[in-house]
């Protein structure tokens, strides 16, 4: 079948308890929360994830667990990047990707490959498995850029490279992948306060951090922006605009966590060098929720 996954799907965040050890039943609570608010698919193990600081063991944990709690009800997406390719490549063919309907794979961080090597990465990736593959450029935490160019010869060299979540900002570089992209491959926004222009000028939906929180308006947001009622897609996301500026001013997933916590699912515990968030900043996102009855 065709790949489509369009819509709002969600990064979703790691509940810790407060020994830093996985919280199963916190984890499940966010999943029915978010689903409950019509979003489309979930994404584990992205960066929202705090996968950086999640061990290869508890990275199968969190997937076995994300699709115990998602029960079918929607798709799963797999985060599954890294930036030694032989070493992603054992970790694709050692974890259970029963119950997973494609992959994000960020690109490779800190090493600074050329657009050559990226091309060369995601050939390796994409030879490696038979699921679907969304591509991830993310350059403020990647320190590279995959260009349009290179994405585009992605899109056409490889069946199962499907999508790209583009979180580079640079509208020129992203409206050159949507205007020339092959026919199905698909454009995700990878920054939320970007996603209504994003979706725009053409993009098919968007993978999100606030949609933790708010699901329900944020999806609908979307959905809005995607039948083009850009008056009714508007009005949501300047609603939402001062919390998803709040949610990223102590870094990602700090944020989301305290509206989590405020929201009573969560505990507001992340492993280091991740904090949690001031009380100024818990205080502020608490206060929003409430006057803008959210």
């Amino acid at each position: 079948m065709p790949f489509n996954l369009t819509g709002t799907g969600v990064a979703v965040i790691t509940p810790f308890k407060a020994d830093k050890s996985i919280d199963h039943a916190a984890l499940h609570q966010v999943l029915d929360f978010i689903i409950a608010g019509g979003v489309e698919y979930v994404v584990a193990l992205g960066t929202t994830g705090e996968t950086p600081v999640l061990s290869k063991s508890d990275r199968m944990e969190v997937l076995a667990s994300v699709i115990e709690g998602v029960a079918g009800r929607v798709p799963v997406v797999l985060g599954m990047g890294g930036n030694d390719t032989h070493e992603l490549l054992d970790h694709m063919s050692s974890f259970n990707m029963a119950g997973v309907h494609a992959l994000l794979s960020v690109t490779p961080y800190y090493n600074k490959p050329s657009q050559a090597g990226l091309y060369a990465h995601y050939k390796a990736v994409s030879e490696h498995t038979d699921l679907p593959i969304i591509l991830y450029n993310v350059p403020p935490r990647t320190a590279c850029n995959l260009s349009a160019d290179t994405t585009l010869r992605l899109a056409a060299d490889f069946k199962n490279i499907v999508g790209i979540k583009e979180a580079s900002g640079d509208f020129g570089q992203i409206m050159q992948i949507l205007n020339e992209r092959p026919t199905g491959f698909q454009v995700y926004s990878g920054d939320d306060l970007l996603t209504l222009p994003m979706l725009a000028a053409g993009a098919d939906g968007v993978i999100s951090v606030i949609a933790n929180g708010c699901p329900a308006e944020f999806s609908q947001m979307t959905r809005h922006a995607l039948a083009g009622d850009y008056a009714a897609a508007r009005t949501l996301h300047y609603r939402l605009l001062p919390l998803m500026q709040m949610i990223f001013a102590e870094g990602n997933p700090t944020g989301i966590k305290a509206l989590l916590h405020a929201r009573g699912l969560v505990q507001n515990e992340l492993r280091l060098p991740m904090v949690s968030a001031s009380a100024a900043l818990n205080e502020k996102i608490a206060s929003y929720l409430k006057t803008a009855g959210l």
